[in-house]
Order: structure tokens, then sequence, then C-alpha cells
């Protein structure tokens, strides 16, 4: 079998592989947590992310076929030397490659610009309002509209507990009711990220961010800080709860009933001399 039949049966086999495991869920959202649905906004995070990546992977194809082609077509044939005839200022082909590349990121900065805008919409009138204060290294949560909070530590491991994912600071939501989150630091840079809302963001002190989403799946979520934020920042873990409304009501009484009412406010900030006094919102 000549070089370039063994090349091409190579090509050949790895399109097929590569085609035949397109088929697996992991790859179709483009290893992705498996997400869809979660929220009301997780299904445009797919479908911008491995929209994206099939653009990116029918370039790089075209790309790779293309040298290919030329490693195979313009080889050194045997009894040939010296140099090949050189091309240069091939102004259609540089055209080609600066066109190309600019209609791509054009075309991505469109798409990301219009998901982030849905994304990033403010929502009117929330049906529920929380605060989310990150700390080194555990969360605050002040359920606005109920008057209630919960405070939590972070992660205790140990080496011998089995269920440390049960002792964390747990958020809670209703399933089905649209949500505002308000972010804050007290002290250092933090993120609020739950890996299966396939979105972050971050938490500055002396600044309040907020963000809105409406969760559309009952269920347990990790939760996690994704800002480096000193030494135990792998350990500022929290669980998110998306439960019904009957059991989202339940668990706001059991915090009045354990005495956690009122909010928990700045006074426990570590930075008291921050200028500017209430801290900025920004939505």
């Amino acid at each position: 079998m000549t070089r370039g039949r063994r090349l091409t049966g190579l090509l050949v086999v790895s399109s097929l592989a590569l085609a035949l495991s397109g088929c697996s869920p992991e790859l179709e959202r483009g290893f992705l947590p498996d997400a869809a649905g979660v929220t009301n906004h997780t299904d445009r995070i797919i479908g911008l992310w491995t929209t994206s990546w099939i653009v990116l992977l029918a370039v790089g194809f075209a790309a790779w076929g293309l040298m290919a082609w030329a490693l195979i077509v313009y080889r050194r044939r045997r009894g040939e030397t010296g140099m090949p005839q050189q091309l240069r200022y091939n102004m259609p082909i540089e055209a080609l490659f600066t066109a190309i590349p600019l209609v791509l990121v054009l075309g991505f900065f469109a798409f990301t610009a219009r998901d982030m805008a849905a994304i990033e919409a403010k929502v009117e009138n929330p049906d529920v309002r929380i605060e989310v204060i990150g700390k080194q290294w555990s969360w605050d949560f002040n359920y606005v509209d109920e008057n209630v909070f919960d405070s939590g530590i972070q992660a205790q491991f140990t080496g011998t507990e089995e269920n440390v994912m049960e002792t964390l600071p747990t958020l809670y939501l209703p399933v089905g009711q649209s949500v505002q989150i308000e972010l804050s630091s007290r002290d250092v840079i933090h993120s609020f990220w739950v890996v299966d809302f396939l979105y972050k963001k971050d938490m500055f002190p002396g600044q309040t961010n907020v963000m809105y989403f409406t969760p559309l799946k009952e269920g347990t979520y990790v939760g996690k800080c994704a800002e480096l934020c000193g030494e135990y920042h792998s350990m500022m873990l929290f669980n998110v709860k998306v439960v019904s409304q009957s059991e989202y009501d339940d668990r706001m009484a059991e915090l009045a009933a354990k005495g956690n009412v009122g909010q928990l406010s700045g006074e426990y900030d570590r930075n008291q001399n921050l200028p500017g006094g209430n801290p900025e919102i920004r939505g």
C-alpha cells in the first residue's frame, strides 16, 4: 500500500470515528454538564456553546483538509532536487484569510451579545429576592421577602466524614419562580457559581451585582466559589436546592423557628473603611 493510500485511509477512519462520537449526548452539549432545562437560561447557553464549536470544527476540518491536500499533492517526488517554485503576494488568498476570521469574530460577538443581553435582562417584579454574601470561606443567605436568613461555615473535610455535602450551607429556591439574587462580599473578591446553572458572577466588596433567572427543574445542585480567594478557597462550597413552593415555605418557617429572623447586614464586613457608604447595586 502506498503512503498516500495509507494517509487517505487514516483520514477516513478518523473522520468516521469523530462522526460516530458526535452521536453521544456529551458531545452534543459540548461536554457541558447535563443542564438542559435546569433554568430558563441553560438551553440558550448550551446552544451558543455547541454552535460555536460546530462552526470552529468546520473551519478546522477545512484547514486540515487543505493542509493534507497540499502535503500530498506538492510533496517532493522521487528524483526531484532543488527548491520548488515559490509564490508570493497572492491577493485573493490573503483577502480570504483576512475575511473569514473577521466574519467569524463578528458573528461570535453578535450572537454572544444577543444571548448575554437576554441572560442579564432585569426582571422588574421578581417572585423571590435573595441576598447572597460571600465571605472567607463560606456563604450567608438573606431571604429578603420572608425576612429570614441562613449563615454557613466552610466545608469541614477531616477525611472521616461520609456526607460532607449535606453539612454545607444550602440555598433554597422555589421551582418555576423568577429569582433576583444580589451578590456582595464581606472581604475579598469571590464568584457565585452554580455549576449546572452554567453561569457565574463575581462578588466585590463595596459593590452589589445582580443576577436574574428562573429555576425550572427540582433537584440539588452543587455551588462553589469560582474566584481564587485565599487559603481555603477549595472549601468554599454550598448546595442549591430547587424545591416546590410548599417545601420552600416550610424551609422559611424552619429558619424563623430557629430564630434566624431579620437580615444579616454589612456590620460583619471585614472592610469597614470603603468609601461611599452604601454599596453600589449593579444589575
